[in-house]
């Protein structure tokens, strides 16, 4: 009796996944899809397959709508967001993982306080902060809110990897006459390489998908983000009805996230289990 139920408890956990899988993997496969047709046939029945591959759309995409120089924009914020946010976040858990001193357990929950205050929660004191200090506009200083706001997660996180590596690996580098910046650079940043790959993942998504903070503080319509130039083509394909090359811009928006996450699925695994485990 317990062997049957426990198979069709199984058969049932499958069934139900697989309708999750179809409900996430449909309308993506559906955007692709539509990606490639021509305007009358998304009119006629948007259910149908296309009768010919339009790459005119992506064409389209690209020249007039300008999503190339939005990516290129992206590009750019979430590579400087990452040097920044690793900059400070690696030496930041480094410090509260393996070093014992005064005040670590204050500076610990100041930190952690941290996880509950969501950038758009304060976007008006910010807006009014850095519109005094002349930073509004500005991609650098739009990627440092982005890696300050990921700062308190990606130090609790990082510090978890840091207290799981034992410290004989660090005693033996002082013996050697290795010091704190040597041991953080040769020992710990590659013993900790599955959380900061798993940090970065995270970061990668957040950055690159991020639309208040780039709407607010980005102005110059040469400097605008992928998802608010998306946001934008949105509107103005509304009206113009060019639906192929909306659906076009929708897919060269999800596949750097989707490539991202296939190139690094099994690291990002392998690094949320062994957080888990030892964090």
């Amino acid at each position: 009796m317990s062997t049957r139920v426990s198979l069709m408890g199984k058969t049932a956990l499958r069934l139900f996944l697989l309708v999750q899988a179809v409900l996430v993997v449909y309308p993506l496969l559906w955007n692709v899809l539509a990606s490639f047709k021509t305007n009358a046939e998304v009119m006629e029945s948007p259910w149908k397959l296309p009768t010919s591959i339009n790459w005119n759309n992506y064409v389209q995409a690209f020249s007039t709508a300008r999503i190339g120089d939005y990516m290129v924009n992206s590009v750019i914020i979430v590579l400087l967001s990452m040097a920044v946010l690793l900059f400070a976040a690696v030496p930041s858990a480094y410090v509260l993982g393996r070093m014992k001193f005064r005040g670590r357990g204050f500076i610990s929950q100041f930190y952690m306080a941290g996880l509950f205050i969501g950038g758009v929660y304060i976007i008006v004191p910010l807006f009014i902060f850095m519109n005094d200090l002349h930073m509004l506009d500005n991609r650098f200083w739009l990627s440092a809110v982005y890696a300050t706001g990921s700062l308190p997660f990606s130090v609790y996180l990082l510090t978890g990897f840091m207290k799981s590596i034992p410290l004989d690996y660090e005693e033996a580098a002082m013996i050697d006459g290795c010091g704190y910046f040597g041991i953080l650079l040769r020992i710990i940043v590659p013993m900790a390489r599955p959380g900061i790959i798993t940090l970065i993942v995270f970061s990668f998504f957040d950055f690159w998908n991020e639309y208040v903070l780039a709407m607010t503080f980005i102005t110059s319509d040469s400097k605008k983000t992928i998802p608010v130039g998306l946001s934008n083509l949105m509107q103005i394909q509304q009206f113009a009805t060019d639906w192929g090359s909306l659906f076009a811009g929708l897919v060269i928006v999800l596949a750097p996230t989707i490539l991202v996450y296939a190139l690094l699925q099994k690291k990002l695994t392998e690094g949320m289990s062994l957080g888990g485990v030892k964090g």
